[in-house]
């Protein structure tokens, strides 16, 4: 259950409803997910992060399957349940192949582990490596 109640569109002022009106105009969809109607409740944070997302997500120096990629693999070592779906179904959209999800849970999974194997033995940083 959501700490706050979803807003629907008829509880909206018009800030938040003038950001739902732009996520269906760019997504061509009549959907806006439960992120983005939790976010609602207050205005200026969901303006916001909606149009950091934008941004951020936009085509750039990585492509935007690589972006969907990252976002999974970050949402899941920070246990984001709700993330995890739903740029999952991002990456399927953008031409993620369930052998490319395969590779991607492996590469997860394995950082996972070395992470905490290299931070429990508490292994120096190579010097090389230092940027």
């Amino acid at each position: 259950m959501a700490v706050v109640p979803l807003m629907r569109d008829e509880e909206a002022g018009a800030e938040a409803l003038a950001v739902f009106e732009d996520i269906r105009a760019k997504r061509q969809t009549d959907y806006v997910n439960n992120f983005w109607r939790a976010l609602a409740h207050d205005p200026a944070t969901l303006k916001a992060t909606w149009e950091r997302l934008q941004v951020v997500m936009a085509p750039g120096a990585l492509d935007p399957l690589v972006k969907e990629l990252i976002y999974i693999a970050v949402s899941t070592a920070n246990g984001c349940d709700y993330c995890v779906h739903s740029h999952t179904a991002a990456a399927r959209a953008k031409g993620m192949t369930p052998a490319m999800h395969a590779e991607l849970l492996a590469v997860i999974a394995l950082a996972s582990q070395t992470n905490a194997l290299a931070t429990a033995l508490s292994v120096p940083v190579d010097e090389r490596f230092r940027a």
